[in-house]
């Protein structure tokens, strides 16, 4: 065993740190800068993308990504719905040197509102009955899917309207339920729903674009968290029509707008990859929106780790070069240490 120490600047505050890691002989982490680990909030080790889109992943292909988001720096991740008979075995049992993994287990949506493959439905009389056995069986966090469009056999049907999956009524004591487990819910929403949701109680809001300052105020008033997922929107596509380019340009000038009220509101902004990104693409794309490097450094680090209760954990990971100057050095870190155990 050894006892890892460096002497640098830490991030996010900047200042001069000494810190150590791990038991036994001393040993020096090269790099000049260091964070605390890096924090996935919104992931899917189950899931991947295929030559038609969205595919469900085994447990090899699982643990496979877990090691390379520790390679990566990510300290923790929260995965947001998936193949519930991998994911929460994985983070029942967190092994050194890998990420630990906050689970939600399923997606919670009805038959033919959400990828197929990828989920089992849950109808709405049977929501809180199924929300209870993944609490039972170690979840963490609840991932309801709130709106989404009509699906085919493969999958959403371009261009169509999203609609609820739920009545708000049904939302609402599902997570009074989750709640008095002591237990947190994510909902994935992308429609206007997304301020009844905030409105009873929601402690998270994934994707959420069309969010409001009205939204963010309530939800920053209770201390909630909004993962952007802004790389999941990828670059725009040379065949898109103009409409389909001019609502991507609005999109993009209301989340430049909100992003920055966020933080002013007290909403935890959190980086997640999704199936699209990566934690260091997440942090460039959130000082692209409107925050400061810091701010979004704290995104992917500190703040994430208060928001999710990651408890102060022997996590070090450095880099050669500042973050905050030459941003893509965070796809590089010189060194990982993970819960005392380096892997790079």
């Amino acid at each position: 065993m050894t006892r890892w120490m460096f002497d640098g600047i830490g991030l996010p505050a900047g200042e001069p740190v000494h810190l150590e890691a791990g038991t036994g002989d001393p040993g020096v982490l090269p790099g000049r800068f260091a964070l605390p680990g890096l924090v996935d909030s919104h992931c899917h080790l189950t899931v991947g993308l295929g030559e038609r889109g969205l595919v469900p992943l085994g447990e090899r292909a699982a643990r496979t990504m877990l090691d390379e988001l520790g390679q990566a720096g990510v300290r923790a991740v929260r995965d947001v719905g998936g193949d519930r008979s991998i994911t929460l075995k994985l983070a029942a049992s967190p092994e050194d040197g890998k990420p630990l993994i906050l689970a939600a287990g399923r997606f919670f949506a009805p038959e033919g509102s959400y990828f197929p493959g990828l989920y089992e439905p849950v109808p709405a009389e049977r929501l809180i009955a199924a929300v209870e056995a993944e609490l039972d069986d170690g979840a963490t966090w609840i991932k309801l899917v709130a709106d989404f469009p009509p699906v085919g056999p493969d999958g959403p049907i371009r261009g169509s309207a999203m609609t609820p999956n739920y009545e708000i009524d049904a939302v609402k004591e599902m997570i009074a339920a989750v709640h008095a487990r002591g237990a947190r819910v994510a909902a994935h929403v992308q429609t206007d729903l997304v301020g009844e949701l905030v409105r009873v109680g929601v402690d998270s809001v994934e994707h959420g674009e069309v969010i409001t300052a009205e939204d963010l105020a309530v939800l920053g008033a209770r201390g909630g968290g909004w993962t952007p997922t802004l790389s999941a929107y990828g670059p725009p596509d040379p065949n898109d029509t103009p409409e389909r380019l001019e609502r991507r340009r609005r999109r993009e000038e209301h989340m430049a707008a909100m992003l920055p009220l966020a933080r002013q509101y007290g909403v935890r902004v959190l980086t997640g990859s999704d199936v699209f990104g990566t934690v260091a693409s997440e942090i460039e794309q959130l000082v692209k929106y409107g925050l400061t490097v810091t701010e979004a450094l704290e995104a992917a680090t500190t703040s994430a780790g208060e928001f999710l209760g990651l408890a102060g954990t022997e996590d070090v990971v450095t880099y050669d070069a500042d973050p905050r100057e030459h941003p893509e050095i965070l796809g590089a870190p010189a060194a990982v240490v993970l819960r005392g155990t380096r892997v790079r």
